[in-house]
């Protein structure tokens, strides 16, 4: 119940700190929503901060916002006119989709390949994969989106290169599904390509430390196959770390899907706000920010859950 309460207690710093930001930004909100045929009507922007309460000070409003928030309203957009909910939930699983994909990849892939470089750290493949993972590191997200854009575009042209569904498809459940898949492949790879290299460096740091445990030794002497002791008792203890970190940077996950679903036009979350803030859009941009931190608080969460899990001796401490 006390991290949930802090959890909660986090949720409003950052409301209050999001609303603050936003009205510290130099424009005239009533000039958007007026739009360029009313921008220069005195009478007409006088109205409109009147219905919307821009009028009031910073202090009224504030306690506005998060008495309606608190509530479940988010507002209207002012683009769209439309509620800032129901923006946020087709944009949602797209983004929950893409996040989750890139995780999960990078995660199996990342641990699978730590495991086989600690195992084999003289190995040719080894080498190659180090390598890789320095490559990997080192390459930002957008540039990765860009060359498998002009490698799946002018070259091989395996794979759909942009959007979420192809605009002309007709077929059923299981055919929408498998083309959601085909265009998901490229966008989760460029956003999971940066943490395959991060979680493999780690997971073998931690894969040839818990090697030279006392446990490990005890199950190789029990005469235990070395499939069984690797994947069964070491794997278990050397994949903390990653679960961790991989938790700690879900945020940053959730910032690099803004940049690759801009590349790739993946209508999530991070596509919503970025045409929030070419449209001065305020509402679907507090919005945004609203549920992406939920998001993470609620990923800290299921972290140490899956921690307990994984880890039985912090089940015992507790």
């Amino acid at each position: 119940m006390a991290r949930i309460a802090q959890s909660l207690g986090l949720i409003l710093a950052v409301i209050v700190l999001n609303f603050s930001l936003i009205q510290l930004t130099p424009g005239d909100p009533a000039v958007v929503i007026a739009g360029e045929s009313g921008a220069g009507d005195p009478a007409l922007l006088a109205e409109i901060r009147a219905d919307y309460g821009l009028d009031e000070p910073f202090v009224n409003q504030l306690g506005s916002y998060v008495g309606r928030v608190v509530q479940g309203d988010l507002g209207e957009s002012f683009f769209f006119n439309r509620s800032v909910v129901s923006l946020i939930l087709d944009r949602l699983w797209p983004t929950i989709l893409l996040v989750g994909a890139a995780l999960l990849m990078a995660i199996v892939f990342g641990v699978l390949v730590g495991v086989f470089t600690a195992r084999r750290p003289e190995n040719p493949v080894s080498h190659f994969a180090t390598v890789m993972a320095l490559v990997g590191f080192s390459m930002p997200v957008f540039w990765t989106g860009l060359l498998l854009i002009i490698l799946f575009a002018s070259v091989v042209q395996w794979l759909p290169i942009g959007g979420m569904r192809d605009v002309q498809f007709d077929g059923g459940l299981i055919a929408s599904w498998v083309d959601v898949a085909r265009h998901l492949v490229l966008p989760a790879f460029t956003l999971g390509f940066l943490y395959i290299a991060q979680y493999s460096r780690l997971s073998r740091a931690s894969m040839l430390e818990v090697l030279q445990s006392d446990f490990v030794r005890t199950a190789r002497a029990k005469g235990l196959t070395e499939r069984v002791v690797v994947y069964k008792h070491a794997l278990r203890n050397a994949v903390i770390p990653v679960v961790t970190v991989a938790g700690l940077q879900f945020g940053s996950l959730l910032s690099g899907a803004l940049v690759v679903e801009t590349v790739f036009n993946w209508p999530g979350l991070g596509r919503l706000a970025y045409d929030s803030v070419l449209r001065r859009d305020a509402p679907v941009l507090l919005g945004v920010l609203l549920i992406s931190a939920v998001l993470v608080v609620v990923a800290n969460l299921l972290t140490d859950i899956v921690y307990r899990l994984i880890d039985p001796r912090i089940r015992v401490g507790g």
